[in-house]
């Protein structure tokens, strides 16, 4: 989770694992079994296994690194992955780096605002995974000006046929529009029990069924599918 302004940021041990809070919200889980998250962090992984074989190894940025915990997930469903995690807040980092392991991730940190990220890079990505909220629990969303203009920056940020991935709480409609710049196609896993909708776009993107069908044949998703919708948008 990437961040604006003063936070509360908090390491607590519960249900057999050890989670990072900010501001109140559940920003990253670990269990000692490394396969073993919340769905939520898987859903905003998998779409790794929908890029097509000519993209690997894929080149992944996450905007939004938190303590690490999509790009544990990306590790394991594919170990050759570029991945470049960018995180505003040096104090997540620092604890990240101290009780989630994020030094063996074998990930490219960048600590600065996920704006000015993009303004100054100029490499493309095969995907790039959004998920920066700002604020308390139960008012968390998106930084002001994202859509706006993180989100064309992002566009140029994207290899043909890449993928985009959104995660939402409160603002799916207005993600869902801004998503429709990356392709035609728009895909939401929504997450049983769960605020958040994970939302796909990208010009390749299968549709539902078929992205059901491929998610189904790696272990980790197979199980989280039981507890996601999948749906076009």
């Amino acid at each position: 989770m990437a961040s604006t302004g003063s936070q509360r940021t908090v390491i607590v041990r519960r249900a057999g694992g050890l989670q990072l809070r900010v501001n109140g919200t559940l920003a990253s889980f670990q269990r000692e079994d490394p396969e073993v998250t919340g769905p939520v962090w898987w859903a905003l992984a998998a779409p790794i296994v929908l890029l097509p074989a000519r993209r690997r190894p894929p080149r992944v940025l996450l905007l939004g690194l938190g303590a690490g915990s999509v790009a544990r997930a990306m590790r394991i469903l594919d170990p050759a992955a570029e991945i470049v995690g960018v995180e505003r807040d040096r104090a997540i980092l620092k604890l990240a780096r101290r009780h989630f392991g994020l030094g063996r991730l074998r990930v490219e940190v960048v600590a600065d605002d996920v704006f000015r990220y993009l303004r100054r890079e100029r490499r493309r990505f095969d995907l790039i995974v959004e998920d920066v909220f700002v604020g308390p629990l139960r008012t968390v969303h998106k930084p002001p000006g994202l859509l706006e203009e993180a989100f064309p920056l992002i566009g140029r940020r994207l290899r043909p046929g890449g993928l985009v991935v959104s995660n939402t709480i409160h603002e799916g409609p207005a993600v869902v529009r801004a998503m429709r710049r990356f392709g035609a196609r728009v895909v939401s896993l929504d997450v049983r029990r769960h605020w958040n909708r994970i939302v796909v776009a990208g010009r390749d993107l299968p549709p539902p069924r078929e992205v059901r069908g491929r998610l189904a044949g790696q272990g980790p998703l197979a199980r989280m599918l039981s507890q996601v919708k999948i749906r076009e948008r």
